[in-house]
């Protein structure tokens, strides 16, 4: 495994009314993070806040291109990010003990915090298509280029690490320094990841390893 310290590009946050962050994922536009009872957004270039949904938002959010998932309590809401509307709902895998969402290949993949496992879920059903077993608390979760990445947070330790998806081998890991928690994960498509805070009610962008075959 590849271990190195992660490298921080910017913080954003606190954000006024907002006490925690959880869940993490960004439409192209705007940054979107679970805020307990809102799902609120921010334009990442210039960090202000820009709208917010009032929705149950506990743990992990995801995108799929026109919806926005988020979890809340022990279920994962469909919701409309024009209108606000819940159009769907469908049990979350942990039945509470849900953490990171992330949306790929038209499947979601949501972490299960202390069971330390990733499930790919059918997102019309919430059925469980297969598992996989990580080795530290898991909780956001991101897809990119085909890599699978999750958050880990236990006592005052966090990091990202890159996995295989099909053996949960940590391929590399990206280190946070002490005291910055990852409650959530999502990365721009592109050099960036962002990273919930937690508690800190701050979001931090860290750089995500070229280590990619460039397509170009």
């Amino acid at each position: 495994m590849k271990r190195s310290n992660a490298e921080i590009i910017r913080e954003y946050g606190p954000f006024a009314g907002v006490d925690n962050v959880g869940g993490v994922t960004y439409d192209g536009e705007h940054v979107w993070f679970a805020a307990g009872d809102t799902l609120a957004a921010f334009d990442p270039a210039s960090g202000e806040a820009s709208r917010s949904i009032d929705v149950a938002a506990h743990a992990g959010t995801a995108f799929d291109g026109q919806h926005l998932f988020q979890i809340a309590e022990n279920r994962i809401q469909k919701i409309d990010p024009t209108t606000g509307r819940v159009l769907a709902t469908i049990p979350a895998p942990g039945a509470g003990g849900d953490s990171g969402l992330a949306w790929a290949e038209g499947m979601l993949w949501v972490g299960q915090y202390r069971d330390r496992k990733i499930h790919q879920v059918d997102p019309d059903t919430g059925a469980i298509l297969r598992t996989i077993a990580c080795d530290r608390f898991v909780t956001g979760v991101t897809w990119v280029d085909g890599e699978l990445w999750h958050g880990t947070w236990e006592g005052d330790e966090s990091d990202v690490r890159h996995i295989d998806p099909d053996t949960g081998e940590v391929l590399e890991s990206l280190q946070m320094p002490p005291g910055v928690g990852v409650s959530g994960l999502e990365s721009d498509g592109d050099d960036r990841f962002f990273c919930g805070g937690g508690r800190s009610g701050k979001i931090t962008a860290i750089r995500r390893p070229n280590t990619r075959v460039s397509s170009g």
